[in-house]
């Protein structure tokens, strides 16, 4: 593949009469990238939509966008015609494609230090701008897993007005909003086919921070449609990294981290709006309490699913919802076992995964017993142990070859493991959900 030196930021445009915007960039001015968003035109442009407020949003919009595109060769420039930064802006943006291409650069064995450089060109970014009213309405990007399931919950039993939000036209996020009985809106994602073209000839790939990227296009929802709150649903335990390398810290779930969500919050409250507010709902929340709090919800068991498997964009998608053979459907299967019969276990997943002996080497990942983290969006070592403790309470899971090797191990690696269950079903209270939102919350509770 031919090598190239600069990265361009090219344009970005919105069609305020086709709600379609438009990302444009390049390599070199040669090879060219076009991305379009698409958004549903009904309950489109409430009144108030503030033009320059938008084009602000946009511009962070653009420079997220540019992720997947930049990854591809990783040139040693990066030139923004559609906008300029400040030193702070540059310095946020940096930090975001760094640590948000960390899994990337980790399996693609990238020296990666001092590699980035958003250019800085302004001495002075321009004041937030406020909006001209509050419309106290709350976004829930849902992604068809048991998480933005429990928080669309949570705030429906808050009496808040919530909408839900998704990318793309999946139909089991359609059958679960309908379950749900919430109104949703749709965005269309389209990557550009150069993109696809250039990973054929060779071109790097590999993951990117999907969730910042979300969280942009969540900010821009809120502008077109009217929200003041994004309610994200990220658990605590996503935080913590997968592996220690090179001397950084690699999270595949990076941009679902704490980390991540206060540097956005601040970035949109200084160069965007402070009327607009993104937090997760979860963050204080485990893994295990949020499986305990959906498991009260048996509406969603034919809906709900955690499996890449279903979110391919080129790969055929499967007929089934879970795959049963991925770290997701093993943790899942984990969270679940905890405090759903056996009975029903095999209604969601079709068998029992602490039966399949071809599964033994990834639990023992999941129990930190051999290998790392694995590169998924999965909970810590102390989540699935713990989960595997409350299994172990029922007989009709003890003799499986998986609850027998932890039954093995359990003295050893978790002596203290009924200190440990409690600790992961009590919520912390480290969070970002802003006093405004609390207090409409704790009004309508």
């Amino acid at each position: 593949m031919k090598e190239y030196g600069t990265f361009i930021f090219e344009s970005f445009s919105f069609d305020s009469s086709s709600g379609e915007v438009t990302l444009k960039y390049s390599l070199d001015g040669e090879m060219e990238f076009t991305e379009k968003i698409l958004f549903q035109k009904e309950g489109l442009f409430p009144a108030g939509t503030d033009e320059e407020l938008l084009q602000r949003a946009l511009f962070m919009l653009h420079l997220i966008g540019g992720i997947s595109y930049y990854k591809t060769c990783c040139p040693k420039t990066i030139e923004i015609r559609s906008g300029s930064l400040t030193k702070q802006q540059a310095d946020f943006w940096k930090t975001v494609y760094e640590k948000g291409l960390g899994e990337f650069f980790y399996r693609n064995d990238m020296e990666f230090e001092n590699m980035i450089a958003f250019p800085a060109d302004a001495t002075e970014a321009p004041e937030a701008l406020r909006r001209e009213e509050e419309h106290y309405r709350t976004l829930v990007p849902i992604g068809g897993g048991k998480d933005s399931i429990v928080t669309a919950e949570i705030l429906k039993d808050a009496g808040l007005d919530c909408v839900l939000f998704r990318m793309g036209n999946h139909p089991l996020i359609q059958k679960t909003a309908k379950v749900a009985n919430l109104p949703l809106i749709s965005v269309e994602r389209s990557l550009s086919k150069n993109l696809f073209a250039l990973n054929e000839q060779g071109a790097l790939n590999g993951h990117v921070p999907i969730t910042a990227y979300l969280s942009c296009v969540t900010v821009v929802t809120a502008l077109l449609y009217g929200f003041d709150f994004i309610a994200m649903s990220n658990e605590r335990s996503a935080s913590e990294g997968n592996v220690r390398w090179k001397g950084h810290d690699i999270n595949h779930q990076w941009s679902k981290s704490m980390e991540f969500e206060t540097m956005f919050q601040e970035y949109l409250h200084t160069y965007v709006t402070p009327d607009i507010d993104c937090f997760s709902l979860l963050r204080g929340m485990s893994e295990l309490l949020i499986a305990e709090k959906f498991t009260q919800h048996p509406k969603y068991f034919g809906c709900a699913t955690s499996c890449n498997a279903n979110w391919r964009i080129l790969k055929e998608r499967p007929d089934a919802r879970w795959c049963n053979a991925c770290p997701k459907c093993a943790f899942a299967f984990s969270l679940f076992a905890a405090f759903l019969p056996k009975e029903k276990l095999l209604e969601i997943f079709g068998e029992n995964l602490y039966e399949k002996q071809e599964l033994l080497p990834l639990y023992k990942q999941l129990l930190g017993l051999e290998g790392c983290k694995p590169f998924e969006c999965v909970g810590t070592v102390e989540e699935t142990a713990a989960a595997m403790a409350l299994a172990t309470a029922r007989e009709e899971l003890e003799d499986t070859s998986v609850i027998q090797m932890f039954l093995l191990q359990k003295a050893e690696h978790v002596p203290k493991i009924d200190a440990l269950v409690r600790e992961l079903l009590t919520p912390t209270d480290a969070h970002t959900v802003p006093p405004r939102f609390l207090m409409q919350f704790n009004a309508n509770s």
